[in-house]
């Protein structure tokens, strides 16, 4: 006899999964979970100067470059040499990628005066030469830059939607992942209005000013058959092409690390009872003005880079010439270091951009660095930039990424007179895996800065305030507890 619960999960047919293309765009593969679907046509839209054809042009050249896949970029607008001379600042290296036929480049001449726009008006003859581009080099993927360039001349809308329905089912037959390029309407996201229904995937960008300070970001409106990130990503344009930044890790799923590093304080590490900072935790140094906040953080990067490790230094309140000054004083030596490139530093004024662009820039110089150990000195700074849940919202992804990438993060932070943290406003106590409190009593006539351990996650600490001691040869901890008066 039949076993019935085998004949019944063999009539149960699996949902095949949809088959992807990476865009090998830093970040961008992640919040798609693969990519652009494969054999399909992705729409990218957006006002002028928001990255569209910067977007399309390195989808092609990664594709060529690390997957394989040649491409052919259809450009009704720019020739090849100013697409060429466009993207060689991103290290794009075209006329190679056409010389080794992995890239072909079609600049389609399309004047306004020169057309006549009739009844039998179709594409034909776009087909015919994009097809034979799509054979010549075998290719996989396919640009069109942009569908405003090829139909603004004409006004007969009925023709107009025939046509983009008919030019986005012919590449689906071509079997290539297409990307086609779209400036945005008014109150609909091209200016015809159809490209979106038609297109299986579509990808906002956005440039927008805001405070003076200008942020892009990328959203990604339908996706059909697959999951994908929802929200608004900044993104960045730099050297190296397009970087991503999802806002933070869908599941809280981080590795703790049982390994413990020195904080390159002896005496501190003595008053922890771990022995030290756990690897991959978070630490959040605060204290008033002149406590000792920067010093300790200073004593744990010389400690990493005594050990090899690299170690990032995010300075958002001075320069490297007076941070490498300050802690010589105090017989940190950070100068050798920077030679080596075991240290290096990310300086960057708060105002100087948005706070997306902030963790966007931070994100892209630990992805290109790899440091061990970061520092960011100090997150109050943050205070200036947006409201508190803005930069609560900023911190929390930064940790969360940093926790990804198994990198131990130091962050100080200001008080206020009455010993508050500042940014207590904006609920970071509860991101932090051992948090330092630093301050000022008077004993016996004299002014003592003290160092206690307000929280201490997987570590027995003391409970007492000691007293914290720097001089020439550093930062010291006694271990007796201070009594202030």
């Amino acid at each position: 006899m039949p076993n019935k619960k085998m004949s019944l999960r063999k009539r149960i047919k699996r949902p095949r999964l949809l088959p992807k293309a990476p865009t090998g765009i830093q970040g961008l593969d992640e919040i798609t979970v693969g990519g652009l679907p494969k054999g399909r046509t992705t729409l990218v839209c957006g006002s002028a100067g928001c990255g569209k054809t910067m977007f399309a042009m390195e989808f092609l050249v990664r594709g060529a470059q690390q997957y394989g896949e040649p491409g052919v970029f259809v450009s009704f607008e720019e020739s090849a040499e100013d697409l060429a001379q466009n993207v060689a600042s991103m290290g794009f290296d075209l006329k190679a990628l056409a010389a080794r036929k992995k890239l072909l480049i079609d600049h389609v001449r399309v004047v306004r005066s020169e057309i006549e726009e009739t009844g039998n008006f179709d594409l034909e003859g776009l087909f015919i030469r994009v097809g034979l581009a799509i054979e010549s080099i075998g290719a996989k993927r396919v640009v069109l830059d942009t569908l405003e360039a090829l139909f603004g001349g004409f006004s007969n809308t009925a023709i107009l939607r025939a046509e983009i329905r008919r030019l986005f089912e012919w590449l689906k037959q071509k079997g290539v992942t297409a990307v086609v390029t779209g400036e945005r309407g008014d109150g609909t996201l091209t200016r015809h209005g159809l490209e979106e229904y038609v297109s299986d995937c579509v990808i906002l960008l956005d440039h927008r000013v805001a405070n003076q300070l200008t942020a892009r970001r990328l959203r990604i409106v339908k996706y059909r058959g697959s999951v994908h990130g929802t929200d608004e990503y900044p993104f960045l344009i730099r050297e190296k092409g397009i970087s991503v930044v999802p806002i933070t890790s869908l599941r809280l799923d981080h590795t703790a690390s049982s390994e413990v590093v020195s904080s390159g304080v002896p005496t501190l590490d003595q008053t922890l009872g771990a022995g030290g900072f756990y690897r991959t935790s978070t630490i959040l140094i605060s204290g008033a003005a002149g406590t000792g906040k920067s010093s300790i953080a200073g004593h744990f990067l010389a400690e990493s880079g005594r050990r090899g490790e690299r170690s990032l230094y995010i300075a958002l309140e001075e320069s490297q010439s007076e941070i490498v000054r300050n802690m010589k004083s105090i017989g940190i030596h950070m100068a050798p270091l920077v030679a080596k490139d075991i240290l290096r530093f990310h300086v960057s004024r708060p105002t100087a951009q948005g706070l997306e662009m902030h963790l966007a820039s931070i994100h892209q110089i630990i992805i290109e660095y790899r440091p061990r150990v970061v520092v960011v000195d100090s997150i109050t700074s943050l205070l200036s930039m947006g409201s508190a849940p803005e930069v609560t919202s900023m911190i929390i992804r930064l940790v969360d990424f940093i926790k990804m990438n198994g990198i131990t993060l130091v962050m100080t932070a200001l008080t206020d007179a009455g010993g508050r943290v500042e940014t207590s406003y904006v609920n970071i106590s509860s991101l932090v895996d051992l948090w330092l409190m630093l301050g000022n009593v008077e004993n016996n006539g004299a002014r003592a800065r003290t160092l206690s351990v307000v929280k201490a996650r997987g570590m027995g600490h003391s409970n007492q305030t000691h007293e914290l001691v720097m001089s020439k040869k550093g930062v010291e901890i006694k271990y007796d507890a201070v009594s202030g008066k």
